[in-house]
């Protein structure tokens, strides 16, 4: 079973003016994938706070799968994107481009998401957008690819396995 983390970023939800709704529905799908959720947090927007989270996550509680949500867009206390590039080893571009590629078929301000996901030592980091709705959406259209990266990233050496369409 894979470990997973959820990290909501948030001024207001960190304050206790706002209830995290988006980090609760997270939690809910990532345990019927079937992750074992072993730590949910919540932190302003503040790129040291976000950037030390991801690390502890990543280096002392070894999670497999960390996913933010919230600080994606381009406000100015919009920062995740950079706090995740500070503690990523390598970017796997790719998927954040397909979250973006399926959100646009829902909104044209999808164009507008900054989200990054990344590598740390072990661990696949995801941004999500803040809202509920975005957020599930967005694991949505990456999830079915989540399990075949830890397996890589956890030094699988099998080869990938390439789908032929045929006529």
């Amino acid at each position: 079973m894979w470990r997973a983390a959820i990290v909501t970023v948030s001024d207001r939800c960190s304050a206790g003016t706002r209830e995290d709704l988006t980090g609760s529905k997270l939690r809910e799908v990532l345990v019927q994938e079937g992750y074992d959720v072993v730590d949910v947090r919540v932190v302003p927007d503040e790129m040291d706070k976000i950037a030390e989270a991801l690390r502890f996550l990543c280096d002392v509680l070894r999670c497999d799968l960390v996913v933010t949500n919230g600080g994606t867009g381009v406000s100015p206390r919009d920062v995740t994107p950079e706090a995740t590039k500070q503690v990523i080893e390598r970017e796997i571009p790719g998927m954040a481009e397909a979250m973006r590629h399926e959100s646009l078929k829902k909104t044209p301000h999808a164009m507008l998401s900054r989200a990054v996901v990344g590598i740390r030592g072990s661990t696949l980091i995801v941004n999500l957008p803040g809202s509920p709705k975005g957020a599930l959406e967005n694991f949505m259209a990456i999830k079915a690819a989540i399990p075949h990266a830890l397996e890589k990233i956890h030094g699988d050496p099998s080869d990938c396995a390439s789908v032929i369409a045929t006529e």
